[in-house]
C-alpha cells in the first residue's frame, strides 16, 4: 500500500535517531530505523561509529523474533552489496520475516540504487518508498556527496539586527548570547568539517572546537579559505570550488564576510543559518563582502525561509537555497 501520512510520522522518528550517528558515520551515511509491531516500537537503531553496524542490522536484532509480522521504517534504502565488514542490509531484511518495509528515501549509490528494494520485495515482503521530506533532510551531506560530488554547505552568520559582525573596530564577542552560542556548538558537532577564511583566522585564531558538555569528545576537522599555507592543524583550500575534493558529507561556513561572500557567489550555500541579535551597531563591519549583483532582480528567488526559532534574547532565522531557474 502507499505510504501513508502515519508512515511519514514514524519516518520523521527514524530521522531523529539517525541524529544520533551524525558525524561519527561518515564515511557512511547515518541512518535511523524503527521496527513497529502492533503499535508499538519494539527495535530501533542508527548507524554506528565508522558506518558499522547499520541502523537496519541494529534495529533488527533489538526485535528479535517480534521482527515476525512487524513494519521496519528507515531513512535510506537498505544496502545491497555485501563487504568484508558485514552482510548487505537487503538480505537481513529479506531473511527477517517482516511483512512490510518503508523507506525514507532511495539510495543513490549505484551499488544499490533500487535493487535494495527489489531485493527485498522478491522476498515477499511488502515495500513502499516514501520519500520522505524527514528522511531527505537527514541525509543532505549524503545526497549532495553522491549527487554533486561535494558536500552540503551550511553558512552561519551571527548578525545584529542591522547585518553587522562586528563593531568598526573588530570587536565581536559576543554578538549573540550565550544559548545562541550553545546552538551554535550543537551545530558544530554534527559537521564533518568547518571553515573560515583566511582573515577571519588571522585576526581571530578561532578554535573552531565543540565546548559542549559530552560531546567534547569529537572535533570536525578545520579549514581555511586561503592561497596560503594553512597552519598546523588546519587544511587550506585556494577557493570554494575545491570542496569537490574533499572527504566530508556536511561542511560549515563560519565567515567572515569574505569566506562567506565566497560561497554565495560561487552558488554553493544549500542552507544559510543567522543567528540575529536584537543589537543595532550602526556603521559595524558588515556580515557580507560585495556578491557581485549587476542588479536587485537578481538577489530575489534565492532563498526559501524554512524556519525561525527563538535562542534567548536572539533568534535563529533558517534559509534554504532554491534550484536556479533554467534561463
Amino acid at each position: 500500500m502507499p505510504a501513508t501520512e502515519a508512515d511519514r510520522r514514524w519516518l520523521a522518528a527514524a530521522a531523529a535517531l539517525a541524529a544520533r550517528g551524525r558525524p561519527s558515520a561518515h564515511p557512511n551515511p547515518a541512518v535511523g530505523a524503527l521496527v513497529l509491531r502492533d503499535g508499538r516500537v519494539v527495535g530501533r537503531g542508527w548507524t554506528g561509529a565508522g558506518g558499522r553496524p547499520h541502523a537496519e542490522a541494529v534495529a533488527l536484532a533489538m526485535a528479535g523474533d517480534a521482527a515476525r509480522g512487524a513494519t521496519l521504517y528507515v531513512t535510506l534504502e537498505p544496502c545491497a552489496h555485501r563487504s568484508p565488514r558485514g552482510p548487505a542490509c537487503a538480505d537481513l531484511v529479506a531473511a527477517s520475516g517482516l511483512a512490510r518495509v518503508v523507506v525514507g528515501q532511495a539510495d543513490p549509490d549505484p551499488r544499490t540504487a533500487g535493487s535494495g528494494i527489489e531485493r527485498i520485495r522478491a522476498a515477499g515482503i511488502a515495500i513502499d518508498l516514501a520519500d520522505c521530506p524527514a528522511s531527505r533532510a537527514s541525509l543532505a551531506g549524503y545526497l549532495s556527496q553522491r549527487r554533486h560530488g561535494r558536500p552540503f554547505v551550511t553558512l552561519k552568520l551571527a548578525l545584529s539586527l542591522d547585518g553587522c559582525i562586528a563593531m568598526a573596530d573588530g570587536q565581536s564577542r559576543w554578538i549573540t548570547g550565550a544559548e545562541a552560542r550553545a546552538h551554535a556548538h550543537a551545530l558544530r558537532a554534527r559537521m564533518d568539517a568547518i571553515l573560515v577564511g583566511g582573515g577571519t583566522l588571522r585576526a581571530d585564531q578561532p578554535r573552531l572546537d565543540v565546548r559542549l558538555p559530552g560531546l567534547a569528545g569529537y572535533q570536525p576537522a578545520r579549514l581555511v579559505l586561503t592561497r596560503g599555507a594553512a597552519p598546523e592543524g588546519w587544511q587550506a583550500l585556494a577557493e570554494p570550488q575545491a570542496i569537490t575534493a574533499l572527504d566530508a558529507h556536511d561542511l560549515l561556513v563560519e565567515g567572515g564576510a569574505g569566506a562567506a561572500a565566497a560561497f554565495l557567489r560561487a552558488g554553493l550555500v544549500d542552507r544559510l543559518l543567522i543567528y540575529r541579535a536584537p543589537i543595532l551597531l550602526g556603521g559595524g563591519r558588515p556580515g557580507l563582502a560585495d556578491l557581485g549583483l549587476a542588479n536587485l532582480a537578481e538577489a530575489h528567488g534565492r532563498w526559501r525561509p524554512a524556519r525561525c526559532v527563538p535562542l534567548g534574547k536572539d533568534r535563529l532565522e533558517v534559509y534554504e537555497a532554491l534550484p536556479c531557474s533554467p534561463e
